[in-house]
């Protein structure tokens, strides 16, 4: 009859389960190939840490303080001698720190163990001062001017 619902039942349809498989092994070699490329970074990958070392800063600064003042130079002078050596100091922190891959501290702020980099850091900022034109360089740390 051309105007009613089929009502009849159909068969249900039977799962393929031959793919089941298939899938798992895909998903199992997925992970184990992520893995492997996970381990292999971790082993072979690059160490971004930054090592630790030291710098004498107060002995540095105290030794430029007392140099200064031994010079009796007017205020303006003084003034504008303070600001070259703290500007070449900065700079020759960041060059040591890049040169070698370290972060740099106050020695008071590290306990024990790491390289102390404060005579590599005086030597670049010598440098520094002679390529600025300020007045000499600043004396070794524990050296009396």
């Amino acid at each position: 009859m051309p105007g009613k619902p089929d009502l009849r039942r159909r068969a249900p349809r039977r799962r393929d389960d031959a793919a089941w498989p298939v899938v798992l092994s895909a998903v199992l070699l997925a992970g184990a190939v992520a893995a492997a490329v996970s381990a292999a970074m971790l082993r072979f990958g690059p160490d971004d840490s930054p090592r630790i070392a030291s710098v004498r800063l107060g002995e540095m600064t105290a030794a430029y303080a007392v140099k200064a003042a031994g010079e009796n130079a007017p205020a303006a002078a003084a003034a504008r001698d303070a600001r070259a050596w703290g500007t070449a100091l900065e700079t020759a922190l960041a060059r040591v720190a890049a040169r070698h891959g370290v972060v740099l501290l106050p020695a008071r702020a590290v306990a024990a163990g790491a390289p102390d980099m404060t005579a590599r850091v005086e030597a670049v900022l010598a440098a520094e001062l002679k390529l600025s034109g300020a007045d000499g360089a600043a004396p070794q740390a524990g050296t009396r001017p």
